[in-house]
């Protein structure tokens, strides 16, 4: 029963609980267990957090014997990407430049989740300050993807993805400043939520791009997202109930989209949107030449935001980084103010436009990537591969970014090809019951 445990979903373990079949300690204990003997755990958590887990599980376990659970979430183990503060553990964002560094208190998101209840089992390996789509850190480690142990996870949440994947966590917590949410959640054939830019609380992160960074979980069903984005806010959950794809219209976005598309994901998406149709969906495919016109501006964004938060802490010590993400920090050095502050107010427009067009739709969809997992070995010394299928990886997420949009990916049924649907900006409620529907759907 307790190797069942560590692939059910959240809310159901959650559900199990409140039902007196599951005991919150011995379900902590299977999931620390299971990251102790897993042949990749030190590839996927940074570190665990043991105390902490066995005394929130023994807290859990009290209430519920009480009646008094504090929601579904209530003694349900989750992990945490290493840019979430944690009091007294190390919080060192996937970097040798904050190696050691502990934090006096948790996250403000962490606080929240506290008070609902998860468990904090540890926290999990990611891109280096999280500024890559593709999860390779030879500075700490590299989490591998699930279906292909050759491959990068994808990133930046590549330990939050892979200690679900694997069955070491009921859910992972992430954050999205480019896609660092759903590209891990769709390689390793999960759920990502990508939350509106400011609705959840970034008090107690490392940032990287405060104008972009979000914060999410990876899961294994709509549901869990739903439950988490209200444990993370403090907030109630959406209501799931009788939702349906009957009438909903989705837009198709073909600008840019499919270019370089490989085979697999463009299966994938393919054979899932017959799916949404079958179930009632209306599916209409348009172009969106503001979708490109906003992707152009990504380099003189992104990069300039980066570095000039972390442009001190780089340059004391920039020997300690992997050189490619050196290479992408420093690249923001270009950037002039008046470029910078020109591409935001052209964003701006843009992101008008944008919801503009999309608002008589429930939802855009296209491929979350366009590219499988690639090949960690061949992303470590061949630099222009690097550069490529990074740029690949973050290419269709980065359209979600820029508009500020809600997202969520959902598997397909094809290995690590995940299809998106984009909101618009706080719409994370309509978009959490439209893709619950389109979650049967797709099963």
């Amino acid at each position: 029963m307790s190797e069942k445990w560590l692939h059910m979903t959240a809310c159901d373990l959650g559900r199990a609980i409140g039902a007196g079949e599951v005991d919150p300690v011995a379900l902590t204990e299977t999931y620390l267990d299971a990251a102790h003997s897993h042949e990749l755990s030190d590839r996927i958590y940074a570190r665990l957090t043991e105390d902490r887990a066995r005394a929130e599980a023994k807290a859990s376990k009290a209430r519920a014997d009480i009646g008094q659970r504090r929601g579904l979430l209530d003694g349900v183990p989750i992990s945490w990407k290493d840019l979430f503060d944690t009091a007294g553990v190390a919080t060192e964002a996937g970097s040798a430049l904050l190696k050691d560094r502990v934090p006096d208190a948790d996250a403000e998101v962490l606080v929240n989740a506290t008070h609902a209840g998860t468990i904090c089992l540890g926290k999990t390996h990611m891109s280096e300050l999280a500024f890559s789509g593709i999860g390779l850190n030879p500075v700490t480690a590299t989490p591998p993807c699930v279906n292909d142990l050759d491959a990068v996870a994808g990133g930046s949440s590549s330990g939050a993805a892979t200690s679900v994947a694997f069955g070491l966590a009921a859910a992972g917590i992430g954050s999205d400043t480019g896609g660092s949410v759903r590209i891990p959640a769709a390689w390793n054939d999960l759920v990502g939520l990508k939350t509106t830019n400011g609705r959840v609380s970034g008090k107690g992160t490392v940032p990287l791009c405060d104008r972009f960074d979000t914060v999410g979980p990876l899961c294994r069903s709509v549901e869990d997202a739903a439950h988490l984005l209200a444990a993370l806010e403090g907030g109630k959950p959406a209501d799931l109930r009788t939702t349906s794809l009957d009438g909903a219209r989705l837009m198709l976005l073909e600008t840019v989209a499919f270019d370089d598309i490989r085979p697999e994901p463009k299966t994938g998406f393919d054979s899932a949107v017959e799916r949404l149709q079958a179930a009632g969906a209306v599916v209409e495919r348009k172009e969106a030449p503001e979708a490109a016109e906003a992707l152009a501006l990504s380099g003189i964004l992104f990069a300039p935001e980066g570095y000039g938060i972390w442009k001190d802490v780089i340059e004391a010590n920039p020997d300690l980084m992997f050189p490619e993400i050196l290479q992408r920090f420093r690249s923001g050095a270009n950037v002039s103010a008046p470029d910078y502050v020109a591409g935001w107010r052209k964003l701006e427009d843009l992101r008008k436009i944008w919801n503009a067009r999309i608002a008589g739709y429930d939802a855009v969809i296209l491929p979350t990537s366009p590219i499988l997992p690639p090949n960690a070995d061949r992303l470590l010394t061949d630099s222009d591969y690097y550069v490529t299928e990074n740029l690949l990886a973050l290419r269709n997420t980065r359209i979600g970014n820029l508009m500020n949009s809600a997202g969520i990916t959902l598997p397909t049924g094809v290995p690590s090809a995940g299809i998106m649907f984009l909101g618009t900006p706080n719409s994370e409620e309509r978009l959490l019951r439209l893709c619950a529907a389109a979650e049967r759907a797709l099963i």
